[in-house]
C-alpha cells in the first residue's frame, strides 16, 4: 500500500458545481474550483466519530 506523505488532488463533480478534494496526511477538504474556503473533515475526528460534531463547529462558525 503506498502511504499518503504528500496532498493528493482531485476534481469531483457535485451536481453542476466542479470542486477540488483535497486529500492529505492530517485529512480531507473539499472546496469549490477557484476558492479557497470549503469543508475539512480531519482523519481522527472522522475515527472518533467526532466528524459531525466538527462540521457543526466549522458552519457556527461560518455563520454571518
Amino acid at each position: 500500500m503506498t502511504p499518503l506523505d504528500k496532498p493528493l488532488r482531485r476534481e469531483v463533480q457535485i451536481g453542476d458545481e466542479t470542486y477540488t478534494l483535497t486529500l492529505d496526511p492530517e485529512g480531507l477538504k473539499l472546496v469549490l474550483k477557484g476558492h479557497r474556503k470549503g469543508v475539512d473533515l480531519r482523519w481522527a475526528d472522522l475515527v472518533n466519530g467526532d466528524a459531525a460534531l466538527a462540521k457543526a463547529l466549522q458552519a457556527s462558525l461560518a455563520a454571518p
